[in-house]
């Protein structure tokens, strides 16, 4: 389960940027998450409580906005998103779309001290 140690690496940058703010310790920690990411988002959760038992985040929330993918129709000129990641073609014209331009994300977004 490769989510623990994403959790354990985000912790850590947390931590350290907790840290540098003189924090007693962190309440949230929001996140992007596609859905090409290759993290369960579930096993990342769970994974995020274990690792943060004895640090600042230790009952932290992890809130996680999960992204839809997005991509680019060089038919239709504009970004659309895929309702399904079965066929990476335009929902509106079937054209194939291999331009993501979002989904891949894993990305700590803000977190809240205190």
């Amino acid at each position: 389960m490769h989510e623990l140690s994403i959790a354990v690496s985000m912790i850590e940058a947390v931590s350290e940027e907790a840290d540098r703010a003189g924090a007693e310790r962190v309440s949230v920690v929001y996140l992007k998450l596609g859905p090409l990411s290759g993290v369960v988002r579930d096993a990342l959760a769970f994974s995020f409580d274990v690792a943060a038992e004895g640090t600042l985040l230790e009952g932290a929330m992890l809130d996680i906005e999960e992204v839809p993918v997005v991509v680019f129709c060089a038919e239709c000129w504009a970004e659309k998103p895929l309702p399904d990641l079965q066929g990476f073609r335009c929902p509106d014209c079937g054209t194939p779309a291999s331009d993501i331009r979002q989904g891949r994300e894993l990305e700590i977004t803000a977190i809240e001290i205190h």
